[in-house]
């Protein structure tokens, strides 16, 4: 066997080899291809994605935050229990025999309603008798995104309350006035209506402070032959207990003034009845009938 024949087997050794090495680079490579348009693939969809959040990111937020109004927060929260706004000694002058007879209407969210009333019965025998019924009812309006801005909300029914009481079937000698120092804005409604009972004389003092809405109704009548109270008196009268609860409403929340001058701004609320009237918190005496 020649040398040349000798040195095959190791030239075919070292060409085998070096065709394994190429072939193994070359499935290397092979291999390496797909993950590289893959790890491509994904830089260009992130890359796009990045591209859409840079034009629609900031843009389409704010877009979307302004598209939707703000509505200022009410400014009250809560309601004081409305069998405790009044001293007693503003009972003891308004319903001298029934200062300790106050019974609350029922409400279902007595943070949002409320209300009570006291009667009182002086029987002189046959000189006849003083008759008095005192009703007091708050409601407190929240601001929503739907509704509107509660102080607003409560503007609008204190302006409704105003106009029931001037509108009253039967009244006469109806009379309006402004009422100082009972929060942002109070009205006193009084008239005269006559009853098979007698004559009553009827007081509304309707106020508002803030979201909230107070409305005192107060009626007066000399029964069984006795005098007529005086109109004047009983509106003096109601004018007080209007100021007391106002200022209770303010302490409720945690604020020592407001805007009503001479005293604790506060607002007047709806009733704790059923109905988002006045009319909803009856009295067991005679009382007013709106006008529908």
């Amino acid at each position: 066997m020649s040398e040349g024949t000798m040195h095959q087997p190791a030239q075919r050794d070292r060409l085998d080899h070096q065709r394994a090495k190429r072939v193994s680079r070359a499935l290397v490579c092979a291999a390496a291809v797909p993950v590289m348009l893959i790890v491509a693939g994904c830089s260009s969809d992130s890359g796009s994605g990045d591209a859409a959040s840079k034009e629609a990111g900031p843009g389409a937020t704010t877009s979307a935050a302004t598209s939707v109004p703000t509505v200022q927060a009410a400014a009250y929260k809560k309601l004081p229990e409305p069998c405790a706004v009044l001293s007693a000694k503003t009972l003891t002058e308004l319903v001298p025999k029934g200062a300790k007879s106050g019974k609350e209407g029922s409400s279902s969210d007595t943070a949002s309603r409320g209300s009570c009333s006291w009667t009182s019965l002086d029987n002189n025998g046959v000189k006849g008798s003083q008759f008095r019924w005192l009703n007091v009812s708050l409601l407190r309006f929240d601001s929503s995104q739907t509704q509107g801005e509660g102080d607003k909300l409560a503007q609008a029914y204190y302006t409704k309350q105003v106009r029931e009481a001037q509108s009253v079937t039967g009244a006469k000698s109806v009379r309006s006035e402004p009422v100082a120092g009972a929060g942002d804005e109070g009205t006193a409604v009084r008239y005269d209506l006559k009853k098979k009972e007698g004559a009553f004389k009827q007081q509304t003092v309707v106020a508002r402070v803030e979201n909230v809405v107070v409305t005192i109704d107060y009626n007066g009548a000399g029964l069984a032959g006795d005098k007529a109270p005086s109109a004047d008196t009983l509106t003096k009268a109601a004018e007080k207990a209007v100021k007391e609860t106002v200022a209770a409403v303010t302490t409720a929340n945690g604020t020592g003034g407001g805007s009503g001058a001479g005293s604790p701004s506060a607002s007047p609320t709806k009733s704790a009845s059923k109905s988002p009237s006045r009319a909803a918190s009856v009295s067991p005496s005679p009382s007013a009938t709106k006008k529908s």
